[in-house]
C-alpha cells in the first residue's frame, strides 16, 4: 500500500500473479464485509479505532493543524443571526476564535470545552449549554436532561464531529453522544460533518447518522484524491475554502 494505505488492482494482479477479474471480485466481496473501501482502480485500508476512546486532553495533542484548518473552514459557514449546534470534539472547539464580523449568533452545545472557548472567544453570541451528566472522557453533558433540551430547538446549522467514516456511516465512540448529535442533525437546516482526514476510513463504536443524510463533510485539503472522490457520492466534500 502506498501513503494513504491505498492498494491498485495491476498492483495486487502481478504481487498475486491472477487474474484482474479475480482481484476485482475479491476486492468487492472484502469491501460488503467492511474490511476495506473500494475505490476506483483498487481498494483502501480501513483503520479501527482502539478498543478505549482517547481521553478530551490526549485528542487535544494530536492533528493540531488539520483541525485548525477545518475549524477555520466551518467558521466560514456561519452567519448574522444563525442558530447553530456546535457538538462536542476538539476541532468543534476550535472554530470560535475563526468566527469574524458576524453577529446576533444563538450558538447551542453540549460540550463544556466548546462553551468554554466561545466563551472566552470575541464572539457576539447568545450561548448555550445544554445541562445533562458529566462524561468526563469528552467533558460531554448527556443523558435524558441533555437529549430533551435538544430535541426541542430547531438550529440553522450543526457542525458535529465524528470519532469515524467508513461509506455512509459516521461513527463515534459512545452511544449517548451520538444519539443527542443525531437529534441536532435532524433538527438543523443545514448539517456539517466536520472529519480531518485521519477521520476517514475509520472504524468506531456506534454508528449514529448516515452520510446520505448530511449536506456538507469539511474535510482538509490535502486529503487523497482518490479518498475525496470515494466520498464524494455520499456528500458534498468542503476543504480549503472550495465546495466539491
Amino acid at each position: 500500500m502506498d501513503k494513504n494505505d491505498i492498494v491498485t488492482v495491476n498492483d495486487l494482479t502481478s504481487l498475486l500473479n491472477v487474474s484482474d477479474m479475480t482481484v476485482r471480485r475479491d476486492l468487492e466481496e472484502l469491501s460488503e464485509s467492511g474490511k476495506l473501501i473500494r475505490i476506483h482502480g483498487g481498494a483502501q485500508k480501513v483503520n479501527v479505532s482502539p478498543l478505549e476512546e482517547a481521553s478530551h486532553a490526549e485528542k487535544r495533542e494530536v492533528h493540531i493543524k488539520e483541525k485548525q484548518e477545518i475549524a477555520k473552514l466551518a467558521a466560514n459557514e456561519i452567519r448574522n443571526f444563525d442558530t447553530v449546534f456546535v457538538g462536542p470534539g476538539t476541532t468543534s472547539e476550535l472554530i470560535a476564535p475563526y468566527i469574524k464580523g458576524v453577529n446576533s449568533l444563538r450558538i447551542v452545545t453540549i460540550s463544556i470545552p466548546v462553551f468554554e472557548s466561545f466563551k472566552n472567544a470575541d464572539v457576539q453570541c447568545e450561548l448555550i449549554l445544554a445541562g445533562g451528566i458529566y462524561r468526563s472522557r469528552s467533558g460531554t453533558l448527556i443523558g435524558a436532561l441533555a437529549s430533551n433540551a435538544v430535541s426541542g430547538l430547531k438550529f440553522d446549522k450543526a457542525f458535529v464531529g465524528v470519532n469515524g467514516i467508513q461509506n455512509s456511516q459516521i461513527m463515534t465512540a459512545n452511544t449517548e453522544e451520538g444519539r443527542i448529535q443525531s437529534v441536532a442533525l435532524n433538527n438543523s437546516q443545514t448539517k456539517y460533518i466536520v472529519a480531518d482526514k485521519y477521520k476517514l476510513n475509520r472504524n468506531d463504536f456506534y454508528t449514529f447518522y448516515s452520510l446520505d443524510d448530511v449536506d456538507y463533510l469539511i474535510t482538509n485539503k490535502d486529503t487523497s484524491y482518490e479518498t475525496l472522490d470515494y466520498y464524494q457520492q455520499y456528500v458534498r466534500v468542503i476543504n480549503d475554502n472550495r465546495r466539491n
